[in-house]
């Protein structure tokens, strides 16, 4: 197996920090791109910490000599979109994604060796409230904060395809998987005995477990493939259905309903994108690319989150 130098932006994220995790075991050199330089603490080869990379988005600052020789770039970098959206607030996970792309695209364009890859984050937000449509990568995108934010987050990479080298999309769902915030507070709630359908439970959500997303962007990654990917299981879920799945796993009641009214009350605009918008995303490119899911089912997903 040839052995790839790979750097990775959000590398002390949930999905960066378990991608870099994978790809080391199998001998991988991974170069974290943070806020702060250093070691990430993750063993190399000779015992010592694996590097990180230093830089600063709103300066628009890098060391651009850490980005020479690299096989791939996975930008998996940005702001939580939790908490209530405030305008300093968007303009900050607008900023995070947008800018730090802008950022990394200049540089790429100016790199003698340049990677073979660039994965981009992006997300299914891109697709905005849909109802019981079914989306696919060559589904149109919607209206709203998050797909206005996705569609100008992968826009900022059009440049990385221009110097020549192959650009990958990926538009992420609900992640299940141990440690996943969204999931950490249901998890939570539902233990209380207070989980249920949110706004009348028939929205749907798209989801992919945290295992699944890793083996995604590392088949991207080997692949010749090029474009957008929807990184989502097969199986969307209805709320109601996703509750019920939980409730099962934890061995706990699934019958408290939150009105929707109450969930834009407490939590605004962010409540009603996140828990109340209807997204149901299948995932053609990335299996008509040879993939194959390890958790297609709900179930299974979420016993081994919870």
């Amino acid at each position: 197996m040839q052995t790839l130098r790979i750097a990775v932006t959000g590398i002390r994220g949930l999905i960066g920090g378990a991608l870099a995790a994978s790809l080391r075991a199998d001998g991988h050199e991974v170069v974290g791109i943070s806020r702060r330089s250093g070691s990430d603490g993750a063993p190399s080869a000779n015992g010592a910490g694996q590097p990180t990379v230093a830089w600063d988005v709103a300066a628009g600052t890098i060391d651009a000599s850490a980005l020479e020789e690299l096989d791939a770039i996975v930008h998996l970098a940005g702001e939580s979109i939790g908490g209530r959206w405030t305008a300093a607030r968007k303009a900050a996970i607008m900023s995070s994604r947008v800018d730090s792309t802008r950022l990394l695209a200049g540089v790429i364009g100016e790199l003698e060796a340049k990677p073979s890859v660039f994965v981009c984050g992006s997300a299914i937000g891109f697709y905005g409230n849909r109802g019981d449509e079914e989306l696919t990568e060559r589904s149109l995108p919607g209206d709203g904060f998050l797909a206005d934010v996705c569609m100008r987050w992968e826009r900022a990479a059009v440049p990385i395809a221009d110097a020549g080298v192959r650009l990958v999309r990926i538009r992420t769902g609900l992640v299940v998987g141990p440690g996943a915030e969204a999931i950490s507070r249901m998890t939570k709630i539902t233990r209380l005995g207070a989980g249920g359908p949110l706004g009348g439970g028939r929205q749907w959500w798209s989801w992919i477990s945290l295992d699944d997303e890793v083996r995604a962007i590392r088949h991207l990654i080997d692949s010749d493939a090029s474009g957008a990917f929807n990184l989502t299981a097969s199986n969307p879920a209805r709320q109601r259905d996703f509750q019920r799945a939980l409730s099962a796993a934890l061995g706990r009641p699934s019958f408290m309903p939150a009105p929707k009214f109450a969930i834009r009350a407490a939590l605004g605009e962010m409540g009603q994108s996140l828990l109340l918008d209807s997204t149901r995303v299948l995932p053609d490119a990335l299996t008509e690319d040879g993939f194959e899911f390890s958790h297609p089912e709900l179930s299974g997903a979420l016993a081994a989150a919870v």
